[in-house]
């Protein structure tokens, strides 16, 4: 490879991009997670995500890894955080910068270094590799921002959905339960009830 004019030769931090890829069941929130099939952490659950590549940007590394590890595409993601402590990753100096998507749930499967991909209702997440519990936290209290400011519920639960099914959705995010008139009473300040047949 050629020198370049104002390349540096002191030691250069590596780059990943992870996805935090949120789907909803109609009853539950769920989590795309990926088994490892390398060390470190071979056969724990992490994000689906790996190194960006020297002839990409951070937003096509975070797609191809997604596409590669779970056989699965989503339409928009949004940057949730550049996370970059010093000690996350084993292998060398890594600095991640971490997607966050909300899709309509399919079926998924494993490929490249994942060994199996799988729907995790957030009930029963598993314990995560490097760092991606606090990236969960993180991505949990963006959503939690989110739904109180953006009508998200079309990119989890479509074009059509019921009170119930908004209401689930709602209750699934923010972790509590809403008494049905009161809940009326949040959409309507939302601005959803146009959407309900």
């Amino acid at each position: 490879m050629e020198e370049k004019m104002y390349s540096y030769k002191y030691p250069h931090p590596a780059v990943t991009a992870d996805n935090v890829i949120f789907g909803f069941d109609n009853n539950d929130l769920n989590i795309l997670l990926i088994k490892r099939k390398l060390e470190p952490y071979k056969d724990c659950w992490a994000f689906p995500g790996g190194f960006m590549n020297i002839d990409e940007t951070i937003e096509e590394c975070a797609a191809r890894e997604l596409k590669e590890e779970t056989n699965f595409k989503a339409e928009r993601m949004e940057q949730l955080m550049v996370f970059s402590s010093v000690d996350r990753d084993p292998r060398e100096r890594v600095i991640t910068v971490a997607f966050l998507a909300l899709v309509r749930m399919q079926k998924v499967k494993g490929g490249d270094d994942a060994s199996e991909a799988k729907w995790f209702k957030l009930k029963d997440i598993p314990q995560l590799a490097f760092d991606h519990e606090y990236i969960l936290r993180v991505a949990l209290n963006r959503l939690k921002e989110k739904i109180q400011l953006e009508p998200i519920c079309f990119e989890l639960l479509g074009k059509e959905f019921t009170t119930t099914q908004l209401q689930r959705l709602h209750e699934a995010i923010l972790g509590e339960k809403f008494d049905k008139k009161d809940f009326s009473k949040k959409w309507e300040e939302l601005s959803y009830k146009r959407l309900f047949r």
